[in-house]
Formats: structure tokens, sequence, C-alpha cells
């Protein structure tokens, strides 16, 4: 039996009753692929085979990678076992040749979270929808609105690409080995139109991990070294509130006026 690796951050999940629930939540078509991040045991893996998804799973513990490679469902093409770090190549490179946007299912370890979030989101082209199983507080982040006390970077720049949907609750005796947190299960949908007119999400990104990184000052402050006063308030927004009062839309109108400021004139 394999032993759980603390540096890979390995809880493995154990309720047979909870694996069912998610496997019909996502509910693959058969033959749909699915690219599994972190597939440990195969717990999920296999109820997933088990109604007709093609299956790509990528583990870095080598071990738990060589053991779903002897799976009968390797021999019949069904599943693709990869040792790698999920973080180590784009999503678009699973996709298989002639098949629609992947389905990305996985147990994503605590630490790495936020990181695998943006990273999994980076090519919304290449994903049709991502269920994930991770740390509850981190769900709360992502599903935040304005004025929540753990609304951020993560809530602003998520609800961006995607439709956070949190599904479910699972305790921690649902795990081995227990973590001292509870989990949650939750659904990302691309979203094929942004929420807020285009705008460079570089921009974004800029304006947002500024205006968090020194949340306790109000944007006129925070913000000072992208924009000034000046230009906040032609964006529609106070330059005395603090980024937690400040919705997506109000974001994306500071970044298309960072990104016009950024603009050189036409000579």
């Amino acid at each position: 039996m394999h032993r759980p690796r603390r540096r890979f951050g390995q809880n493995f999940l154990t309720d047979a009753g909870i694996l069912e629930r998610m496997a019909d939540t996502i509910s693959p078509a058969p033959g749909e692929a699915v690219l599994e991040i972190g597939p440990g045991r195969g717990a999920l893996t296999a109820p997933l085979l088990d109604r007709g998804a093609q299956v790509t799973a990528i583990e870095i513990d080598r071990d738990l990678a060589a053991t779903l490679q002897q799976w009968p469902a390797t021999q019949d093409g069904r599943l693709t076992v990869i040792e790698d770090d999920a973080l180590a190549q784009p999503v678009a490179n699973f996709r298989l040749a002639g098949a629609g946007p992947l389905r990305i299912v996985g147990n994503l370890p605590y630490n790495l979270s936020t990181p695998l979030l943006f990273h999994l989101t980076d090519d919304r082209d290449s994903v049709s929808d991502l269920h994930l199983l991770l740390q509850r507080e981190v769900v709360e982040r992502m599903a935040a609105e304005p004025g929540s006390r753990v609304y951020g970077r993560l809530s602003v720049m998520l609800q961006y690409r995607c439709q956070v949907d949190p599904l479910f609750d699972l305790p921690p005796t649902c795990f081995t080995p227990a973590p001292r947190v509870t989990s949650a299960f939750v659904r990302l949908r691309p979203q094929p139109t942004p929420p807020i007119p285009p705008l460079n999400e570089r921009c974004l990104a800029d304006i947002v991990a500024q205006a968090f990184g020194q949340r306790r000052k109000t944007l006129r402050n925070a913000l000072a070294s992208l924009l000034d006063a000046a230009a906040i308030e032609a964006a529609g927004v106070n330059p005395g509130d603090r980024a937690e009062r400040i919705d997506l839309a109000g974001f994306g109108r500071l970044a298309r006026v960072l990104g016009q400021s950024q603009t050189p004139p036409e000579a």
C-alpha cells in the first residue's frame, strides 16, 4: 500500500459514496475526453472509466503513476497515464486530435491550489468544464462577492474567467490521512464570452494584484504606481474605496483605463 507523501500534499479520498457522487456529478459521456489531475490511487479514475470516459491522468508521484500504468484500461486505450507535474505543460497539449474541449477533474494539492487554478484556466478554449476538490476556504474565496472578508484576487480573476459553482462539502473523515480542514467540490465553467466588456487580461491582473496586495489601503494609495486618482475616477470608481468594495465590472473599467494609458500615441 502506497504511503501518502507530505511533499506532494497527498490526502487520498476513500469514501466510496462520495466518489460515486462526484462521478455522477461529472457524468462523462461515453468516449468523452477527461483530464484528471493527481489521480493518486485511482479512486475517482475507476468510476470515471466505468462511465465510459477516456481518461488522461497526470500523476507526479512515480510510484502511483507506475501502479496506474498497470491497469487493464491502459491496454485498451481508455486510460493514459503521464508521470509529470500538471504545471509543466499547457492544458491544450492534452487535447486529443479531433476531440472537443477537455473536461478536467482533480483532487488538487492544497499547497498548490492557486497556481494550478490559474494554470488550468489559462486556455479556456481547450476546456469545457472543471470539477475540482479543494480546501473549502479556497472555494469560498473563489466564489466570494464584493464586501466579503474573503473576496480577493482569486475571486476576481477566476470569476472573470469562469462561472464558479460550489457543489458540496467533504469532511476530513472522507480522506486518508485526514486533513485538518474541510474540503469542497466545485465546478468551474469557462466563460465563452467574458462577463464584462473585452479588455487586456494582463492589465486586469496587474490592477487586481496591486489593489489586493495592499488591501488595507484605499485605491488612491494602493494603485498609485499604476493610476492616479483622476484616472481611477475616470473609470467610475471612487479612489477612496478599498479593493474589497470593487466588483468585477469596476476592476474591468480600471483595467481598460490602465490599458489606454499604456497604449503608445499614434504618430
